[in-house]
């Protein structure tokens, strides 16, 4: 396994998280994805087969992983072990605040997996097909959390500067604008 050394969260984190309940995360985590595949089916039905098929998201500064399927109103994210997550088609590791800017758009994948700063294992061909649906999918934190208007105006610009303070004291690579 790799080891990352910058933009990792402090070793504390995952110990604090260790003992934390997995299902009230998966279950607030796996309402977020079905609202997103609910209201941007146009998402799933890119994904096309991909959206049936379990990846691993392996934050490797967190004590757990995730199982993520995006079957439309049938997706879930579960909380598992490293060693279900293994059992996976396909996975994908970084440390959190990576695979988070994967998500919202900060980093561009192919930058981060030549650099080594994110391992993808497994079926790559469902990774792809992952990684260009969010390139395209220009999703918000606001859309996870099913808001709208001058509340999601509010809540996107916080995250922003959250996540970008937290890169900045984690040490985590420098954003990477992806071309228009």
């Amino acid at each position: 396994m790799t080891a990352f050394k910058d933009g990792e969260l402090p070793k504390l984190v995952k110990t604090l998280l260790r003992p934390a309940p997995k299902l009230p995360l998966a279950v607030l985590l796996t309402r977020a994805v079905r609202r997103i595949a609910v209201r941007r089916s146009d998402l799933i039905e890119r994904l096309g087969p991909t959206a049936r098929v379990p990846i691993a998201v392996m934050p490797s500064d967190l004590p757990f992983s995730f199982r993520v399927s995006l079957d439309g109103a049938n997706a879930r994210v579960d909380v598992v072990t490293a060693g279900e997550a293994e059992k996976a088609a396909a996975r994908i590791r970084a440390p959190l605040l990576i695979l988070l800017g994967l998500l919202d758009g900060t980093y561009d994948g192919d930058a981060l997996f030549f650099s080594r700063d994110l391992v993808i294992e497994g079926d790559t061909e469902h990774v792809l097909a992952l990684r260009n649906t969010l390139e395209q999918a220009d999703l918000t934190p606001a859309e996870f959390a099913g808001l709208g208007g001058p509340a999601a105006d509010l809540v996107n610009r916080a995250a922003t500067e959250l996540l970008s303070g937290a890169r900045r004291l984690v040490q985590a690579p420098a954003p990477q604008k992806l071309p228009v």
